[in-house]
């Protein structure tokens, strides 16, 4: 279960929004519990690169370590990923999507896969 904590936390970092084009670094913390129970923390450390697609698009592609450190546990360094794209649909309304990775640290356990879509309305 704590794996699957970890997999989704991966998989729920703030989209990027558009900006200039070029190389970037990211460092992330993400913290689960579940109700109360703190479960643990993986940290992203991640070189990645953004763009923009046209006039009203962007793109975003990153990767390299996490360090999963579950509560009371073994941390554990192991690969991971994202990549997403945001577009205007109107002057306030922008749609975006993620895809996520991360990896077990252990040849027994299926690597983590994460997928997310939105809208993002701009008053």
């Amino acid at each position: 279960m704590i794996k699957s904590v970890f997999a989704a936390v991966a998989a729920a970092p703030l989209f990027a929004g558009a900006a200039l084009a070029g190389p970037y670094v990211n460092v992330e913390a993400n913290a689960g519990w579940t109700g109360s129970e703190y479960v643990g923390a993986t940290t992203d450390f991640h070189v990645g690169y953004e763009g923009a697609l046209g006039d009203a698009a962007s793109y975003y592609v990153q990767g390299g370590a996490s360090l999963v450190s579950p509560d009371g546990g073994e941390s554990d360094t192991v690969p991971s990923g994202k990549a997403g794209l945001g577009f205007g649909v109107t002057d306030n309304l922008g749609a975006y999507g993620e895809v996520s990775f991360i990896g077990s640290g252990d040849d027994d356990i299926d690597r983590g896969y994460g997928a997310k879509l939105g809208l993002k309305y701009n008053f």
